[in-house]
């Protein structure tokens, strides 16, 4: 039941996967206004959660990619687009990518679940939110399934949640994204990775780190197995992609759930697209349009009608508001 066929029908430019893949990044001017709150965590680190608020009693809680923040393109769209049809969003950094270093050796990586669920408690705790969405990007939509599929009693707040351009398979999208058409996206994500792990030796000595072996990463699995495996505990890279890939989790999916990779995402490989875990879940809705990219789905250019995943985004919420 819940393979949904796809309304998303772009213009002839947005037909270029890369076009619509970089089109926000690259050309969108939206900006916002956040208030920001800091919450302190159980292992003396921190999180910023960035509120735009119109005084709505329903939240979308939104994590950003690998190596986003707030302050992404399509963060701002989004948030932007809820704000408008009277709905509050809360936008979660993870840790070390707020605009200030976190306290600790380690960071976030894409199956890292408990800070997400650290900042529900805290929009729980402000008594106002009946109604709790979670809105996971590429990485983040990986630790928004793998949070829906583990947590067993979610709180009755939550609603449900929706996750875009999702790399459910960790390991082949690690893959894919070594190929030579992804190479310019790869490269800039292993920039900042390697960048930010590099401070991370000067500031803490004693981690578990080789220099060498960060400077000469190319891959993701180069660096996940240099960085992300000896730093959260993980054997090697294949080890970390195996135990956190969303893939696993979509059976134990309890909640109303929305995901939509766009089938000419050049980052995603065939195992991204769990038909089978979905054809007969009663609760996961898998919709896979033609085109798309990775986190584009923009629908016309000079219409400036930019906003078919975020009207996407407003119809589930309002179909599944209590």
């Amino acid at each position: 039941m819940p393979l949904l066929k796809s309304t998303y029908k772009p213009t002839v430019l947005f037909r270029n996967n890369h076009f619509n893949t970089a089109y926000k990044t690259l050309f969108s001017a939206e900006t916002i206004t956040y208030n920001r709150a800091r919450i302190n965590t159980n292992d003396d680190d921190f999180i910023d959660l960035d509120f735009a608020s119109v005084g709505s009693e329903t939240v979308v809680l939104v994590l950003h990619g690998l190596e986003g923040s707030s302050q992404s393109k399509y963060i701002i769209s989004v948030l932007n687009y809820l704000n408008s049809h009277n709905i509050d969003g809360a936008a979660l950094n993870f840790r070390g990518c707020s605009g200030e270093d976190n306290n600790k050796p380690y960071s976030y990586h894409s199956g890292k679940t408990d800070d997400v669920d650290l900042a529900i408690s805290h929009l729980l705790a402000k008594n106002i939110y009946r109604n709790i969405f979670l809105l996971g990007y590429s990485m983040g939509g990986n630790v928004a399934l793998k949070y829906m599929g583990t947590y067993k009693k979610l709180p009755d707040e939550i609603n449900g949640a929706m996750a875009i351009s999702v790399p459910c398979d960790l390991e082949a999208s690690a893959i894919k994204l070594a190929s030579y058409h992804n190479i310019l996206y790869q490269n800039r994500f292993m920039k900042t990775l390697k960048e930010k792990s590099l401070l991370k030796l000067m500031k803490f000595p004693e981690a578990n780190l080789n220099k060498e072996t960060i400077e000469n990463a190319k891959t993701f699995k180069d660096f996940d197995n240099a960085v992300t495996a000896p730093l959260f505990g993980y054997k090697n890279a294949k080890d970390y992609w195996e135990k956190n890939s969303s893939k696993q989790f979509i059976s134990e999916i309890y909640k109303p759930t929305l995901l939509i990779n766009a089938l000419d995402d050049s980052f995603l490989s065939e195992s991204c697209y769990p038909f089978t875990e979905t054809q007969n879940h009663k609760k996961v809705y898998f919709e896979t349009p033609k085109y798309g990219g990775h986190v584009g789905f923009n629908s016309t250019l000079f219409g400036k009608d930019l906003h078919w995943s975020e009207k996407r985004i407003l119809e589930f919420i309002n179909h599944n508001i209590s």
